[in-house]
């Protein structure tokens, strides 16, 4: 596992703060979501890479729409130089594979991951919109992705294990919502601890507020690591 970072904070100036905390690690992942990208966009991703050339940047924007805007999005994304970044699975196979075969020629291609069902859903709440649980539906939606050369899903860590075991071991899960030891949950639904993600064969657990909310963010994250 490598730990991802939800660089989550209200200004890029906090978040910066952050970043530059925790610059000593260098097998970090920084997620930047639609909050800090929309108010602080490609800047961001350039003072992060300033702080430390080894973090590697996930851009959390959940693309989805049709096909070729889909793709014209992620050739722009990969321009920017981040290393990863993701697409909704429901936006369907042809996206998929018009967003791959658009970046197929790239020297350095991103690692291109599908949403399967957002952590915040409840069974309820989840099946109101796909009329579908969301165990079989992360788990369709991934052997889609799969199929179409996706580097892999997020999802949350319940569903980590039955997807590898439909997919392939080396098929990506990142999880949302872990509370390495068992924090609040906040708006998350699906919450796992850090022993039940690794448990869960997860590659990329994302952990936001436990880091960014502890009075010492650099001790917590030192107090992550070995666990992973």
């Amino acid at each position: 596992m490598k730990l991802c970072i939800a660089l989550d904070l209200p200004t890029m100036e906090e978040n910066l703060v952050l970043a530059e905390t925790l610059a000593g690690f260098d097998a970090l992942w920084m997620k930047v979501g639609f909050r800090a990208y929309i108010r602080d966009g490609k800047e961001m991703i350039a003072k992060l890479k300033a702080i430390n050339p080894a973090f590697s940047i996930f851009l959390d924007l959940k693309l989805y729409d049709i096909p070729n805007t889909m793709a014209d999005a992620a050739e722009e994304i990969a321009a920017i130089g981040v290393d990863m970044f993701n697409i909704h699975a429901s936006a369907g196979e042809v996206a998929m594979r018009t967003v791959m075969e658009r970046l197929s020629g790239l020297e350095h291609r991103p690692l291109v991951l599908a949403v399967t069902a957002l952590t915040s859903f409840d069974e309820e709440g989840f099946r109101q919109i796909y009329e579908k649980g969301i165990d079989a539906k992360a788990e369709q939606f991934a052997r889609i992705s799969y199929k179409n050369g996706l580097d892999g899903v997020v999802c949350s860590t319940f569903e980590s294990r039955t997807i590898k075991e439909a997919t392939d071991s080396r098929f990506l899960t990142l999880c949302p919502g872990i509370r390495p030891f068992g924090e609040d949950a906040g708006d998350q639904q699906r919450i796992a601890t850090l022993e039940r993600a690794k448990a869960a064969l997860v590659d990329l657990p994302v952990i936001g507020r436990p880091i960014y909310q502890a009075n010492d963010p650099k001790a917590k994250v030192a107090q992550i690591l070995p666990l992973l």
